[in-house]
């Protein structure tokens, strides 16, 4: 009798405080209705302005329920006592951020708030020309890899949140023990380009730029959905298209409902793994690969060492098999060379176009992805 009425007080006072948020729905309600442009795309985010704070919630991308719930609160305003229970404090704006990916570096920095970034981890594999001179200066720190960060450095760096990637099994290590709330990242488990995009809102809630992340994206969604309809609705090609190569004898491709095999479908493509229903990756061999995928007719990858189709035979002799090696039909984004990772998470409308263009056989132009020659 004790453990329900325990329970039920528990509910009581998690739905009084979800009450006090505009717009808030509980995780059994059906969502509010939203139709059009203005429908949200995100699928595991969701941001509501609150009594005192604005509430933002992330859901499981691996299963039921929520993942982490983030009250952000004014920096100069009395914690509120209406927080939902579990709720992260997050004191906003950020001004001292540890931020893991170039991706959410490239996110701050879009909403102006790139001299929050206090710190980064796996310094050596971003290509920010301005990130990589401030941290060569020192202006930056640089706290070593992701996997294994160094904490005392964290410690002098004194950030006011960490920003970083979750993951299904994700371990923070010493970095959970710290007294500094870890923002999880799940924006790469959305289903669609613009679900990933609609996040920038919640990282420029983070660091008090919400007006100009709202803007952006409203920019962005725009012109994406005005090129995936000009695709839906005109004599486009839809040639069929393969992605990435094998590395170490494993080729991951991105899953069906994977907002990488959106973005090649709403350009007109035609992908062989539509019908694999996951938001990551698909983990083959190349036989299987091979079985799937052996007619299709643009392939493109994304590799740092691929600069021709020799090398392309060199990784495997079987990447000879492809109809588009055979007709060279193959595109090469160079990572150690381009700012692919940096800009499309947040503006899909980008590698939309130049999908679009590569597709049409419009690629002299292309800004990431270069057709590879024969040697």
């Amino acid at each position: 009798m004790k453990g329900f009425l325990f329970k039920t007080l528990s509910a009581w006072l998690l739905l009084t405080a979800v009450a006090a948020c505009t717009g808030r729905k509980s995780d059994t309600a059906a969502p509010q209705s939203a139709t059009g442009d203005n429908a949200p795309e995100a699928q595991l985010l969701s941001l509501e302005q609150c009594d005192g704070f604005e509430l933002a919630t992330i859901d499981n991308p691996w299963g039921e329920g929520v993942l982490r719930r983030y009250a952000l609160v004014p920096r100069d305003a009395d914690v509120p006592d209406n927080l939902p229970t579990g709720a992260v404090v997050v004191r906003t704006p950020v001004s001292r951020a540890l931020v893991y990916s170039v991706v959410h570096t490239s996110a701050l920095k879009d909403v102006g708030a790139g001299g929050a970034i206090a710190g980064v981890a796996d310094a050596q594999f971003f290509t920010d020309p301005d990130i990589t001179a401030r941290v060569a200066a020192g202006e930056i720190a640089d706290c070593g890899s992701s996997t294994q960060p160094d904490v005392e450095r964290i410690i002098r760096l004194a950030p006011d949140a960490v920003v970083l990637d979750t993951y299904q099994s994700a371990n923070f290590g010493q970095v959970a023990r710290l007294d500094v709330p870890i923002i999880e990242c799940a924006d790469y488990m959305e289903n669609t380009p613009l679900g990933r995009a609609e996040w920038i809102k919640f990282y420029g809630s983070l660091v008090g730029r919400r007006q100009m992340a709202d803007s952006i994206y409203n920019a962005v969604a725009e012109r994406y959905r005005t090129l995936r309809e000009s695709r839906r609705t005109g004599t486009a090609r839809h040639p069929r298209v393969l992605t990435e190569s094998v590395i170490a004898g494993v080729w991951n491709v991105p899953g069906g409902d994977s907002y990488m095999a959106a973005i090649i479908t709403d350009a007109g493509g035609i992908y062989p793994w539509a019908d694999i229903k996951t938001t990551g990756s698909l983990s083959l061999d190349v036989d299987r690969v091979l079985a799937v995928a052996q007619d299709a007719d643009v392939w493109l990858i994304k590799s740092f060492n691929i600069h021709s189709l020799q090398d392309l035979r060199q990784t495997s002799a079987l990447n000879a098999e492809f109809k588009a090696f055979k007709t060279g039909n193959v595109y090469v984004c160079d990572t150690n060379r381009t700012r692919l990772y940096e800009l499309f998470p947040f503006h899909p409308d980008i590698l939309l176009q130049e999908y679009i263009d590569i597709f049409d056989g419009n690629d002299k132009a292309t800004r990431f992805f270069k057709k590879v020659c024969s040697m």
